[in-house]
Parts: structure tokens; sequence; C-alpha cells
């Protein structure tokens, strides 16, 4: 068995395990948002210390965040976005009938 495969199981393990799978989509949830935040203050050419400024946040909430280390609260979520200038946007999407 390879060390790759050894890996895999573990992984496998662990996400059936009584909400694991549900955590594992919240922090993938956080990585994805903390990605979309850093692309946006780069498009700016801010540092995170120029983005903490504008949002009221330190800096290394700023860094925690974009490293999707933190899952955000929905007012972190509104202070990031007002000093982007974007918005932030909820939805629920029916998921199509199984078959």
């Amino acid at each position: 068995m390879s060390e790759q495969e050894s890996w895999r199981e573990l992984r496998d393990r662990r996400l059936a395990e009584p909400g694991a799978a549900e955590a594992y989509e919240a922090t993938r949830l956080a990585y994805e948002l903390g990605k979309t935040v850093r692309a946006m203050r780069e498009g700016r050419g801010w540092s995170q210390n120029d983005l903490a400024r504008e949002a009221g946040m330190t800096q290394s909430a700023v860094a925690r965040f974009e490293a999707g280390g933190t899952i955000p609260t929905l007012p972190v979520l509104e202070r990031l976005a007002r000093a982007l200038d974007a918005d932030v946007e909820v939805r629920l999407t029916p998921r199509a009938p199984a078959a």
C-alpha cells in the first residue's frame, strides 16, 4: 500500500465520523471566501494591513480569514465587503430532486 493510499483511507475514515462531512464543508467554504477576499484585496493593491484598517480589524484577523482559518460570522463578512466596496450575497438554492 502506498503512502497516498493510506492517506486516502485515513481521510475516508475521518469523513465517515459523525459531523465530519459538515465540518469539512464549512472549512472548504471558509477557504473559498478567504481566497476571494484575498484576490479582491490584491486587486486593489492593498496589503493585509490596509484591508484591516478599512474593515476595522487586525492584520492577523485578516490573515486568518484569508487562509480559511476561521469560519466567519455575517457581521465580519459585512465589514470586509464594505471595506472592499462589495456586496455579501447569501442564497439558499433548492437542489435538483433525486432521480
